[in-house]
């Protein structure tokens, strides 16, 4: 059901997900007026899960495997593709996503064991894939925290997404993981204009703080890049050079960029709310997203997804390259997190002989 936008919220509506056999709408009849919806508070619930580690094999990441604290995000971006997964628990992909939050209590204890198997092969850990770890609530739950004090403990290599400053809470752990070659980080930056993050992003850092914490990564030796992550043709594509340049100025080591997904629920979310807040865009940042995207809102294609097709999406692949360049960026972090460290953990209250 839409409602007018609220502060703290990225989605105006609370739609159906693709697994439900009904659907709501709410219709003015003319006699009583609607009420205003209050704005929802955020509830967070314990999930308890046999394994934490996820693994994939697409050729458009660079990880095999992943560890997400968190499902939902409170951060609210309208743009998340990871809104879809709320479909799975009967919830909304709209505001419950970043209302509604799941965290994994004993995603320690969960990984520790995995860690410990006779089967386990060392790969780095990917966080921050699909919903922020660093998102608000983990300022006071330290699920995050509690899973790099035990990465840290045996000498597991991570590399690490966010849009939070709360990451530099945990340089004390990221700095001699990364003296070791165990640790990277990536801060991802959409835009520089605060009026867009606070309405695109509405519960991230602002831009300047997130430039601090590329600033504060580098200081502390740990290889840092920048995520400009999504393009959105029409609405910020026109920052991507002065992205570049700041980044690079703030410390950062290589950067890259991923055009806009608009998946399932997603594209009726996003397009709901580019017509409140960018009603004169709105037409031509879809028609722009479909140029990209093969006549379609959106394109799963592997290959295709992260860079779209087509005149705008080729230029823009240049422009970004020249921007590299000029800042003296790469495209991606040079060297690889070391795995021949990793010692598996004890468990069970077994100390290691070695």
């Amino acid at each position: 059901m839409y409602s007018p936008p609220k502060a703290g919220r990225g989605a105006l509506s609370n739609r159906e997900g693709r697994y439900e056999s009904t659907t709501r709408t709410v219709e003015d009849d003319g006699w009583t007026p609607l009420p205003t919806p209050a704005a929802p508070g955020t509830v967070v619930r314990p999930d308890h899960a046999r394994s934490v580690i996820s693994r994939n094999d697409s050729p458009d990441v660079p990880f095999d495997q992943s560890v997400n604290p968190y499902r939902g995000c409170e951060h609210g971006c309208i743009y998340c593709f990871a809104r879809t997964g709320h479909a799975w628990l009967g919830l909304s992909p709209g505001l419950d996503f970043e209302t509604k939050l799941f965290f994994k209590a004993d995603a320690a204890e969960r990984l520790r064991e995995e860690l410990a198997s006779p089967r386990y092969a060392c790969s780095p850990l990917a966080m921050g894939t699909y919903t922020d770890p660093y998102q608000p609530v983990e300022g006071r739950l330290r699920i995050t925290r509690s899973i790099l004090e035990l990465l840290r403990e045996c000498r597991h290599p991570v590399s690490i997404v966010t849009k939070s400053a709360l990451i530099e809470r945990d340089l004390d752990l990221l700095g001699p993981m990364a003296a070791d070659g165990l640790a990277s980080a990536a801060v991802s930056i959409t835009t520089l204009d605060d009026e867009l993050k606070r309405r695109m992003e509405p519960r991230t850092s602002s831009p300047r703080r997130r430039l601090a914490v590329i600033r504060a990564l580098s200081d502390a030796g740990v290889p840092v890049g920048a995520l400009v992550a999504p393009v959105i043709p029409g609405l910020n594509d026109h920052e991507i050079e002065r992205i570049v340049a700041a980044v690079a100025a703030a410390g950062a080591h290589w950067a890259a960029y991923l055009v806009l997904r608009l998946p399932l629920e997603v594209k009726d979310l996003f397009r709901e709310w580019l017509d409140a807040h960018y009603p004169e865009r709105a037409g031509r940042v879809m028609s722009l997203v479909r140029q990209a995207r093969g006549g379609r809102d959106n394109d799963p294609r592997f290959g295709h997804r992260g860079r779209g097709t087509g005149a705008w999406a080729d230029l823009l692949e240049r422009r970004f390259e020249v921007a590299l360049r000029r800042h003296g960026l790469t495209a991606r972090r040079a060297g690889a997190l070391d795995t021949r460290l990793f010692r598996p953990p004890p468990t069970g209250g077994q100390l290691s002989f070695l």
